[in-house]
């Protein structure tokens, strides 16, 4: 755009695009020099400094108010705001507002409701375009003439043969859309992303990619009456049968008039003939299981497609749009707008534990609407029965329920590939994060089902099992592994019987329990243990009795600790003990004197003093020491003299030094005996015991000690270990009080 000045600029909401594109043409027609965005701004520009510019050079700012308008959060916010400041030696503001949408006074900002508005929804196309040129052109101009006589050329695009938009709400005369959603909400930023390649002229095919239930459908459906102004035809294809496409083709060319002969090859011919000889028509091909089916389909010429699918791989013949959940908020304007008494925190919890998916989301809304059922009733439903739950579409609803379209896709996986069928109903016994792919790869392969154990040690036919998760939309694969939406498995979970269901639990669980990263002691784990995670915890842990998984729930309360986790370990640590020093142990032991339980023990008490609370900490470490000398001896280097070394750091915590001197002493010359002088464990003991000596006063004895197990870490661990750093510290300590303790003197 030139810096010439302009008499408008068409302020508008992303989503109002097709009204700003009427008006602006509007606008032309009548000889004013307008400015658009979407027609003047190239790709690449700067948004803010364009805006800004644009602002600067026109007269007066057109304003299409529209609930989209008045987002907090929308740029369009700024440009009302400029655009009511008053410019020198004008007396009157220069924002025109012209409503497209009937927006209550309540939604809009208290600066603009006393301005009058020209309405333009809801009437004829001549009678809107009345409406909006007796706005701009005003009752009055002060000190200067109308703009309208010398300012450009009357229907300066009709003398260029350019077809006008329509009006927008009106609708083409061959039409067989579906019948709007009234619930639609949001979604603005993807209706833009669909618009904006369509409208540039480069590929003029869209394909709305993602898993069932993000509403790929029903956004079809928004943009098509959104912008149904916008074409002169538009007809919906449903192509989930790639068969029965050639009649409903014969159906558009009966409502085309186009005279076709018989046969399929015929009717294509016809139709896509006379679809290319004209201009400004949609297509929308839906639920399209693969390009192939659809190729043949496609007209060409400078009309629009849209196709949704769950398929990935359309990029050779459309340009794919990605269809993800919605946005929290959305979902919880969904919410509070169809279900009365939903407070904020209620209708959060619903969002989060609905995955933001928006089938799941509207059904929830209809369905509490209709019945009156509170948000913590259908949560717990939720938790326990999502299948059923989730099969409950309102009375007025067409859609099928997103436990219908997940059960057939799971039905149609079952019979065509069970392996892959099994590794969904696998991955749906993890958690809604993603599952690392050599969780499966790595496992044993007497873990998994012999054809899904074949394939996991082939690469290839791995990937191809993934993809074809993929394919039917259950999941999604990329770098991470792969990711199921929450209610996906909560569906695929309910759709086993109790029996196979609790035999692929299990299976699943033994996988993970498979895949033990390693001691946590160790950074190097770390990474590996961070993916994990998620799965061990969505594991009911507690509740175990089987060996490796109580290993593998023991690791991770430490991992939690040793990466600095410290409360969420405590918690975990916490529910471990408490459930399992009640019950009967693994080893015939009773459940307090079991490996596991006393280990868990150890753990939250570790946890607890690092948080400063020795008190707690001391209680459970005496107890699990003395349970241990019980057991083990008092000289088992596993168990005993461990505990006994954490319960010596508990003392000195308390402030008890002595206690802890003799207690440390007496571990080191255990620990010397039992596992050398030059064990790891033996020289935490000695600095433990260098730590009481400093504690006491003994500075000189703590410094020779220290000296010693310095020398000793360095040559086992190496000069750059964690150990070894530490105690240099504390020699450093020991040797600064040394020498002030000399200059005292």
């Amino acid at each position: 755009m030139s810096a010439e000045r302009v008499d408008f600029f068409i302020s508008h909401a992303g989503s109002d695009r097709a009204w700003a594109e009427w008006v602006a043409w509007q606008l032309t027609e009548a000889g004013y020099q307008v400015e658009l965005d979407v027609w003047d701004w190239a790709a690449g520009d700067n948004f803010v400094k364009a805006m800004s510019d644009a602002l600067d050079r026109c007269d007066r700012v057109v304003a299409l108010f529209s609930k989209a308008y008045f987002d907090r959060d929308r740029y369009t916010t700024e440009e009302f705001t400029a655009a009511v400041l008053h410019m020198p030696g004008k007396e009157e503001g220069r924002l025109l507002p012209v409503r497209v949408e009937d927006v209550p006074e309540a939604d809009m900002p208290a600066l603009l409701r006393p301005l009058a508005a020209r309405n333009l929804f809801g009437m004829a196309e001549d009678q809107a375009r009345r409406e909006l040129l007796e706005a701009v052109r005003g009752p009055r101009r002060p000190d200067q003439e109308p703009v309208f006589p010398g300012h450009g050329t009357p229907r300066a695009f009709s003398r260029l043969g350019a077809p006008g938009p329509q009006l927008p709400g009106s609708m083409p005369r061959i039409w067989n859309i579906p019948a709007r959603n009234p619930g639609f909400t949001g979604r603005d930023v993807l209706l833009v992303a669909i618009r904006e390649p369509l409208q540039a002229g480069g590929k003029t095919v869209a394909a709305l990619q993602g898993m069932g239930g993000v509403g790929k459908t029903q956004l079809a459906i928004e943009y098509a009456h959104r912008f149904a102004g916008t074409y002169g035809l538009a007809w919906w294809v449903r192509a989930e049968q790639a068969g029965l496409i050639g009649q409903q083709f014969a159906a558009l060319g009966s409502a085309m008039g186009v005279e076709a002969g018989a046969g399929t090859e015929a009717v294509r011919s016809a139709v896509l003939g006379e679809l290319r000889a004209r201009g400004r028509w949609l297509l929308v091909f839906d639920s399209a299981e693969h390009p192939r089916d659809v190729r043949d389909w496609l007209p060409g010429g400078s009309g629009h497609v849209l196709i949704t699918s769950r398929e990935p791989g359309w990029g050779q013949i459309a340009d794919p749009v990605f269809i993800g959940v919605l946005a929290p908020p959305e979902s919880v304007v969904i919410l509070r707008d169809r279900v009365g008494g939903l407070s904020d925190v209620e209708a959060n919890q619903l969002a989060t534990e609905l995955g933001n998916l928006p089938l799941a989301v509207s059904q929830a809304a209809g369905f509490m609407g209709e019945t009156g059922m509170p948000a913590a009733e259908y949560l717990d439903l939720l938790k326990t029965r999502a299948a059923k739950l989730l099969d409950k579409t309102p009375p007025e609803s067409d859609q099928r329920s997103l436990a219908a379209v997940t059960q057939l896709i799971a039905d149609r996986l079952a019979h065509d590939d069970p392996a892959a069928a099994e590794l969904a109903n696998m991955c749906a016994f993890l958690a809604p994060d993603p599952i690392p792919g050599d969780l499966f790869t790595g496992a044993a392969a007497e873990l998994l089902p012999d054809e899904l154990a074949a394939r996991a040690a082939d690469p290839l036919e791995w990937r191809s099992t993934l993809a074809k998760l993929t394919r039917q939309s259950l999941a999604l694969i990329d770098h991470r592994g792969i990711l199921l939406h929450r209610l996906t498995q909560a569906i695929l979970r309910d759709r086993l019987t109790p029996a196979q269901a609790a035999a692929t639990r299990s299976r699943a669980e033994a996988i993970v329990a498979g895949n033990h990263p390693g001691d946590a002691s160790d950074p190097a784990t770390w990474p590996r243990w961070a993916r994990l995670m998620p799965h061990v915890l969505a594991i009911d842990l507690a509740a175990t009795d089987e060996y490796d998984l109580r290993e593998l729930a023991c690791g991770a309360a430490w991992y939690l600790l040793k990466s600095g986790a410290v409360r969420e370990s405590r918690d975990l640590a916490d529910g471990l003990y408490q459930q399992w020093k009640d019950r009967p142990g693994l080893n015939d032991r009773s459940g307090p004197d079991d490996h596991h339980s006393m280990w868990a023990a150890s753990i939250l008490a570790y946890a607890f003093r690092q948080m400063g609370d020795y008190e707690k900490a001391r209680e459970l470490d005496a107890d699990t020491h003395e349970r241990n000398r019980r057991l083990y001896g008092d000289e088992h280097p596993r168990t005993t003299l461990i505990s006994a070394s954490n319960l010596a750091n508990d003392l000195r915590g308390l402030g008890d030094a002595m206690a802890a001197h003799d207690l440390d002493e007496d571990t080191l010359a255990r620990r010397r005996r039992v596992l050398t002088d030059d064990h790891p464990d033996t020289l935490g003991s000695a600095s433990n015991l260098a730590a009481d000596l400093r504690a006491l006063g003994q500075v000189q004895a703590a410094h020779d000690l220290d000296e010693d197990t310095l020398a000793r870490r360095r040559r086992v661990l190496g000069p750059d270990h964690a150990d070894t750093r530490l105690t240099a510290r504390n020699l450093d300590a020991d040797m600064r009080v040394l020498r002030e303790a000399d200059y005292d003197s």
